[in-house]
């Protein structure tokens, strides 16, 4: 449902939990106020008046947070049990697929979506896969509730995937086909950059001379890295591969962030030195390659503790989405910081991936995007029990049952329908009207 289908002065107050805001202290018996979909106000019952006819989510004996971010995965792109017809995640028939976008790609009715709802999940980077050297323009999105992809989107131009290491290697390789080697892979990152600073030299020419100019869409998603506008998601395992990354993004100036990162904790201190973040995972894998061959659970709190700021990805589907959380109880439980780790959940892949702005803490401004749990979301007994994605209940679980509910999209078509016809439209807030 987009901003402008709901009534007007819809308010939602969740009420007596424990309220983890991430960037401030606990609040015990609080409160988090949304109306209209965004978070009008977080603290203290005393300090927050609820006000006549808002709908009341009672969390007494809960925990509150903000939904969490995944921030490195494939749902919708690689689909649920559709086997490798919905598989769209890698175009590998060049190794620069740049001009790709996930978006296009994207089956918001994937199963993925719903498993996300009941592990707390309610904002995910969707990412082309690893197959390709440059793999295209990833998305943000939320998890649930819009008619298409569009009404779900959060942030468009977010960054781009690449690979380095074994997997462009063996996927062109075994063609006779460049790239075949670390040193091929680093050439087609480096010839890509060098034409994509001349196009944007030239493009630039073209605009101050009144000239017409042919876009090229590779190029085109390349120069907006080269500017800033795009972050550079670079898979990458082993250390050595991790050097290579950090030296192309300082010779070109993009802003790089580490995806998975297994062997980070080899360069915990000049990833932490050069301020260069890291997803990292996923976790509840075996070692089925040879760049694996040093994952450790452990490494994610080496990389901490040496003032790396850390994101955690189950990288859906080699880990389902649903059991994001769990991975960070592991992780606790090898030596991660419990705050660090909600974090790691929430605020840090909000920060990384410039969508701080709407999620990954519960705040005035922010998306109300709210989970409520039966107990600390780190314990593995522990479930989220409600679901709120806008400040609207896409997930319940029915204690009674056994089983948790979601509330389908034809139901939510339903409501947006009647709530349209009685407000005629509602009222938008401006640029946050077309939020889901």
């Amino acid at each position: 449902m987009t901003r402008s289908q709901q009534p007007p002065s819809v308010v939602v107050a969740i009420t007596g939990g424990r309220v983890v805001p991430i960037v401030g202290e606990p609040i015990e018996g609080g409160t988090v106020l949304i109306r209209d979909g965004v978070v009008e106000a977080v603290g203290a019952a005393a300090d927050v008046e609820v006000p006549s006819g808002a709908r009341v989510v009672d969390a007494t004996g809960r925990w509150v947070l903000p939904g969490f971010v995944e921030a490195h995965g494939h749902v919708g792109i690689s689909e649920e049990a559709n086997g490798p017809v919905g598989n769209d995640t890698n175009e590998m028939t060049d190794p620069n697929t740049a001009g790709v976008r996930a978006i296009d790609a994207i089956d918001i009715d994937d199963e993925g979506f719903r498993d996300a709802l009941s592990g707390g999940v309610t904002s995910v980077v969707v990412k082309p896969s690893s197959g390709n050297v440059i793999g295209g323009r990833t998305v943000a999105i939320k998890t649930w509730g819009s008619r298409t992809i569009d009404e779900q989107v959060i942030k468009e131009a977010v960054s781009v995937k690449s690979a380095l290491g074994e997997n462009p290697k063996r996927v062109h390789g075994s063609r006779d086909a460049l790239p075949s080697t670390r040193l091929g892979v680093a050439y087609v990152l480096r010839q890509a950059f060098e034409d994509a600073r001349f196009y944007a030299a030239s493009r630039a020419a073209a605009a101050v001379a009144g000239e017409p100019f042919r876009r090229d869409l590779r190029l085109e998603t390349l120069a907006d890295v080269l500017d800033g506008t795009l972050v550079w998601d670079q898979h990458v395992h082993r250390h050595d591969d991790i050097a290579t990354a950090i030296r192309l993004s300082e010779e070109f100036g993009y802003r790089l962030v580490v995806n998975h990162g297994t062997e980070g904790h080899k360069l915990a201190d000049v990833l932490a030195e050069k301020g260069v973040p890291v997803i990292f995972g996923p976790m509840l894998t075996s070692r089925t390659k040879v760049e694996l061959r040093d994952r450790a659970i452990s490494n994610l709190a080496a990389l901490a503790r040496a003032g790396v700021t850390v994101a955690i990805t189950t990288d859906h589907p080699v880990v389902p989405i649903n059991f994001l959380v769990h991975q960070a109880s592991f992780a606790v439980k090898e030596g991660l910081d419990p705050v660090v780790a909600l974090e790691a959940l929430t605020v840090n892949p909000a920060r990384m991936l410039g969508l701080d702005d709407r999620v990954g803490a519960l705040a005035p401004g922010l998306d109300g995007d709210v989970v409520v749990w039966s107990g600390d979301p780190l314990d593995v007994m522990s479930r989220a029990e409600h679901v709120l994605i806008g400040g609207v209940t896409v997930y319940e679980w029915d204690a009674a049952a056994g089983r948790g509910r979601t509330v389908e999209r034809s139901e939510r078509f339903v409501a947006a329908a009647a709530a349209a016809a009685a407000g005629r439209g509602g009222r938008t807030r401006g640029r946050r009207a077309s939020r889901p």
